[in-house]
């Protein structure tokens, strides 16, 4: 009895100490996009889909950087403008990155997509609290040595994404 339940205590604790290192080590892919000339990534877990060609209904009345919505396969989806919520001028050409974040989903339209890394995690500098950025929690100098990266914060994204 007593043998059961130190090997039950070990299962656990293996368990328990197993999930954390998983969690606080290592890396996590990004897939990094430009807007303008900045890298941005985003954790590639939360990239639903890319999108060259999609059609967009216009929405009368939402902010400018607000492009409308699209029906992605019967679900109805928001489209960003990243740029322009971003304060830069719009572009010509766009693809579109579509993210989920909670179960919300919102398309994002930026100038290119680049490539997915791994990111080692301890790497990723916190932005400082008083920045007024809303929409960036981190950045990183790039593995490859290819510049800097900004950690695109999906959460703040979605919650200040249609309007502040």
């Amino acid at each position: 009895m007593s043998k059961e339940n130190v090997l039950f205590q070990v299962e656990e604790d293996e368990i328990e100490t197993t999930a954390p290192e998983d969690e606080g080590a290592g890396s996590r892919k990004h897939l990094i996009f430009t807007v303008d000339d900045l890298k941005i990534g985003i954790d590639a877990n939360q990239v639903v889909e890319i999108l060259n060609v999609y059609n967009a209904t216009y929405l009368p009345m939402m902010p400018d950087y607000i492009q409308g919505i699209f029906n992605m396969r019967g679900q109805i989806i928001p489209i960003m403008d990243i740029r322009l919520r971003l304060g830069k001028p719009p572009a010509e050409e766009r693809i579109l990155i579509v993210i989920d974040y909670n179960n919300n989903q919102l398309g994002i339209q930026v100038d290119s997509v680049d490539l997915m890394l791994d990111i080692p995690l301890e790497s990723i500098v916190p932005i400082p609290s008083q920045s007024p950025q809303k929409l960036v929690s981190g950045m990183c100098t790039l593995p490859d040595g290819s510049g800097t990266m900004l950690v695109l914060d999906c959460e703040q994204l979605i919650a200040h994404g249609y309007g502040d």
